[in-house]
């Protein structure tokens, strides 16, 4: 069975030789450098301890260097699963996804035409060039000198020029012998409409030859000298070499320059691309014309696990960046993504290598952001989140974008990515809760009342529960009791989240053991006292724990009890909310008795202090007395003297 061109190519780009040799081999990760596809393990053809079976991702072959085995993924397949070669190319179709053939009697003759048209083509680059140096060439000269291009450069680019004729390039082909179905199958004429001679696809534009991996050229991007020509880059049709959504400008060279350690950069076009490889970026490459497919994408992969992609700064480059993480947060693996390096606003990388040189390019490309930044900047980026429904709106989209991640590690990791960041933008700072300059501030009753400037509290205040006097005291024992079940049940946070980000804690050291919480209580309640322990210290825990408060709390004393802990935790936050609304109403009271009193402030008054102790009387509060017993555990006394009557009533003389 013969299998149609380019068949196998496809086959070899959607699966990397490392994932096919992955299957049979323990990678040595001391040794191996996955970064650059350079992976080195024991080898599965003969007996060995040491990593002597070398794997190149990026050209896509194997090597020991202890018995000389050689090949690529199909030759791999075959060695290890001894079976034939087509047996082999069905094996890893299966496994790329793609459907294997049907038996095509022609393909050595398709294989003998895309030769062919790979000769027509380069007769092409050659007519191309030649016209670039003639007298109708010269405003196309003189614009490539204005980008800084030199003689030198365009031979290194093979860059041409068409000119402004119908049948130049016709006529030269047909003058050298070349059949027509040749001229029109690699793309360089179309027929005409008319019943005339067929006319040149590119007609008064400087052309940039198109090459594959392996440097053959298979088609060819025109820009055009006339502004007002409605299109000013035109790529060729698709044809049996040239499949745009499968091609990138610059592969080859890009290839071997990442092979070497440079950064492997994504830009919009054939000028970027020259502009930064000509600066040294030479594993620089472009899509043609589209945005970024998947295809292209494992193309990247390919060449580096981590491609930086470099997009105008202007609204349209945006948008580029935003349909790009669309495209590849399925695909994404582990030690396989994007970074973005976006150019300053209205620049593209030639300006801005123009104006302030490679240095400033190499500072965009250190700092290029991860992909998951970028996400956060669509969804959030001109919007206002002043409601509890626009915050909804938000998680729900952000949930739909992170669902699309296939890697259930990779996904938990953008959850938390994601959930810092809404930290960030939602409970890092209360509202009205910084002075200018970022100097705290505090409800103070006082002329006019409000909010007013707070001296420094000292670090030995600090540490004192008493620091908060009388009712704050009270609120700091709720506090603690309140942080403390759910520390140690973290799973029930889910229900009672949002009031818990609200609450601003008076208690020393309750701040940072809330906001530790609410990062990390999804990890579970091991990963979280770990989080504590490595930020604020165990003895913060041990502190917490030892309040007689909290130790004599039921929720505390039957922590497997949901039903128990729901209860008390809830009891506990409406008490404390009660506590902080009373005296938020008699501050305003205050406030508005010194300025019109009327008997609105007394019923307000009265209407606070009911709600407070309606709270404070729930029926599901915990009265019993406890006591400490010899071995420091806590004992209930109505329990203790019904035990000692009930020994009474057994032996008389332990009654006594």
């Amino acid at each position: 069975m013969s299998l149609p061109p380019g068949f196998l190519d496809e086959l070899r780009t959607r699966l990397s030789m490392s994932q096919v040799a992955g299957r049979k081999v323990m990678w040595d990760q001391r040794k191996s450098n996955q970064a650059k596809g350079d992976m080195w393990a024991p080898c599965p053809f003969h007996q060995e301890k040491t990593a002597s079976f070398h794997v190149d991702d990026r050209k896509g072959f194997y090597y020991c260097f202890g018995c000389h085995a050689k090949g690529d993924a199909i030759s791999f397949v075959r060695e290890t699963e001894n079976v034939s070669f087509m047996e082999a190319v069905e094996i890893l179709a299966g496994e790329a996804g793609m459907q294997m053939p049907a038996r095509d009697p022609k393909a050595q003759e398709k294989a003998d035409r895309r030769t062919q048209l790979a000769e027509v083509m380069e007769m092409a680059v050659s007519h191309f060039r030649l016209m670039l140096k003639t007298g109708a060439g010269a405003e196309a000269r003189d614009y490539l000198t204005r980008r800084g291009l030199d003689d030198a450069a365009l031979d290194r680019w093979d860059i041409g020029f068409a000119p402004d004729a119908w049948q130049g390039l016709w006529d030269h082909l047909k003058a050298k012998g070349v059949e027509d179905d040749l001229i029109l199958g690699a793309g360089l004429a179309k027929p005409s409409q008319k019943g005339g001679k067929p006319y040149d696809t590119f007609r008064g534009r400087i052309i940039f030859p198109i090459r594959d991996a392996r440097g053959r050229a298979i088609a060819f991007g025109g820009r055009a000298m006339d502004p007002n020509d409605n299109a000013k880059y035109l790529n060729s049709p698709e044809t049996d070499l040239f499949d745009k959504g499968r091609s990138l400008y610059n592969h080859g060279p890009a290839r071997e320059a990442a092979g070497k350690g440079a950064p492997l950069i994504v830009a919009e076009g054939y000028m970027d691309v020259i502009a930064l490889s000509e600066a040294g970026f030479g594993a620089t490459v472009a899509p043609l014309g589209t945005a970024i497919t998947e295809d292209q994408l494992r193309l990247l992969w390919r060449i580096a696990p981590e491609p930086i992609i470099a997009l105008d700064g202007d609204k349209a480059g945006l948008r580029a960046a935003m349909r790009v993480i669309d495209n590849a947060l399925p695909l994404l693996e582990a030690g396989q993504s994007l970074r973005f390096a976006i150019m300053p606003e209205g620049k593209d990388p030639d300006d801005l290598l123009k104006e302030s040189g490679p240095e400033a390019m190499q500072a965009l490309i250190d700092g290029a952001q991860p992909m998951v930044d970028l996400l956060w900047q669509r969804e959030t980026e001109g919007k206002v989140f002043d409601s509890p429904e626009r915050k909804a709106a938000l998680d729900k989209d952000l949930r739909t974008a992170i669902a699309r991640i296939q890697d259930p590690s990779i996904r938990n990791h953008y959850g938390q990515a994601i959930k810092d960041k809404r930290w960030e933008l939602f409970r890092a700072r209360p509202q009205g809760s910084k002075g200018q300059g970022g100097q705290k501030r505090a409800w103070q009753p006082g002329k006019g009342g409000g909010w007013q400037q707070t001296p420094p509290v000292l670090a030995s205040t600090k540490t004192s529960l008493l620091a908060s006097a009388d009712d704050r005291a009270q609120e700091a024992l709720r506090e603690a009791v309140i942080l403390a079940i759910l520390i140690r049940r973290p799973d029930m946070l889910d229900q009672v989240e949002s009031r818990m980000e609200r609450i601003e804690m008076v208690g020393p050291g309750h701040g940072d053991l809330q906001q530790l919480l609410l990062r990390h209580a999804h990890d579970g309640a091991a990963v979280l006292a770990d989080q504590i322990e490595a930020r604020i210290g165990a003895q913060a825990l041990e502190k917490l724990f030892a309040l007689n408060h909290v130790r004599i709390t039921p929720a505390i004393r039957a922590d497997d009890d949901d039903e128990i802990v729901s209860a008390c935790l809830t009891e506990e936050l409406t008490k404390l909310e009660a506590l902080r609304g009373a005296r938020r109403e008699v501050i305003d009271a205050e406030a508005d008795m010194n300025a019109l009193p009327d008997e609105g402030v007394t019923w307000r008054l009265g209407q606070a202090a009911e709600a407070r102790n309606k709270a404070l009387r729930s029926q599901t509060e915990d009265k019993a007395t406890y006591e400490v017993a010899d071995n420091g555990s806590l004992l209930n006394r109505e329990e203790r003297d019904a035990l000692d009557a009930l020994l009474a009533q057994i032996d008389p003389k332990k009654g006594t």
